[in-house]
């Protein structure tokens, strides 16, 4: 447990040490800081609730791995070819996790380094994102890696790069086709021929990726309605800092192509409660992709105060309340006190 506290301290400290301008040497401890948290997520011993089904997947699969790319395999191809380097690296279960981290944290970095508190979207990324998801569910925190850099080129109206980063993230998720109507509703060029190459991207990779799995995925996600403890919860983080996004988009994200963005981002995350009581881990696993408007929204919510010491209250406030959700998470979460505690590292064995 205490190797997750020092995962939130550390942003929490430096947060508050730095100020808001940019400058090489805030730029270089972010860095750091990020490479630090792939080795905690990437050597990783026996930590997170699918901690077996990846090994037992890696275990059974290491033998085929020259063979797992021609459709044999039900898991996602991006993962299985992670399995497919490690293997040849001869790194086991432990390079595939270290490829898994390395992919979310750099996503997390050149996400935050760009937002004017960057230790503190870190820092709000830590308990959930980062922890929960990073340690938990590798796939889809890859996919939210991509996702990450996925939207920024979408900020930046860089669509080539935008589709790209979606088929990545995909190829590790199938769930992050969703991430194309993403650009449908938000993209400031919306000519026939950029709304034709992403159509015929997005159906082309949705089919390749879903056909053959869609009537198993509605059967297990929708009507036998699988149970995700604290579905709702999760739901309602998204949707606080949605809702102030909403309230407050212009001093949020002045640049009116970020604001569209970050507009439907805030507008789906709402869309999602009426939702959860129906399919819980299906809303559950789609709010995932919606997690960065959290990063985006409290890192910079000092925008909206002119006085500096309410900007510092400001973030005082954010830093209590996810130390609030960490201990929460680590104290009465069922599943996390059973398979994420104790941390253990392979590093330390050493």
């Amino acid at each position: 447990m205490l190797v997750y506290w020092l995962m939130f301290c550390i942003p929490a400290l430096v947060s508050l040490y730095f100020p808001r301008k940019s400058n090489k040497k805030r730029d270089s401890i972010l860095h750091a800081i990020c490479i630090l948290f792939v080795f905690f997520i990437g050597l990783r011993f026996e930590v997170g609730g699918d901690w077996l089904n990846y090994l037992n997947h890696y275990e059974d699969n290491i033998n085929l791995t020259y063979s797992s790319f021609d459709g044999t395999s039900d898991w996602d191809p991006g993962y299985v070819l992670f399995e497919y380097v490690s293997a040849l690296l001869g790194f086991g279960i432990y390079g595939v996790n270290l490829i898994c981290g390395a992919v979310l944290m750099a996503g997390i970095y050149y996400f935050c380094r760009r937002q004017p508190q960057p230790f503190l979207a870190l820092l709000v990324a830590v308990p959930y994102m980062i922890i929960i998801v990073g340690m938990g569910y590798s796939r889809q925190g890859v996919a939210l890696g991509f996702e990450l850099l996925a939207v920024m080129a979408l900020v930046d109206g860089r669509v080539r790069h935008f589709i790209l980063w979606v088929i990545c993230a995909a190829l590790l998720h199938k769930s992050a086709v969703l991430l194309f109507s993403l650009s449908a509703l938000s993209l400031k060029d919306k000519s026939i021929r950029t709304i034709v190459v992403i159509l015929t991207v997005a159906v082309s990779v949705s089919w390749e990726l879903l056909h053959e799995h869609s009537e198993e995925l509605w059967l297990n996600y929708v009507e036998e309605r699988m149970e995700s403890e604290g579905a709702m919860i999760r739901v309602i983080m998204n949707a606080v800092p949605a809702a102030l996004f909403l309230i407050f988009a212009k001093r949020l994200a002045p640049d009116e192509q970020e604001r569209k963005v970050w507009f439907w981002m805030a507008l789906l995350s709402l869309a999602c409660i009426p939702w959860v009581s129906s399919a819980p881990t299906a809303v559950d696993r789609v709010a995932l992709y919606f997690l960065p408007i959290q990063l985006l929204v409290y890192s910079r919510l000092g925008n909206l105060f002119r006085l500096s010491a309410f900007r510092i209250l400001s973030t005082v406030i954010v830093i209590v309340g996810y130390g609030v959700v960490l201990f929460v998470l680590l104290n009465y979460g069922t599943i996390i006190t059973t398979a994420w505690i104790p941390y253990d590292n392979v590093a330390f064995f050493w």
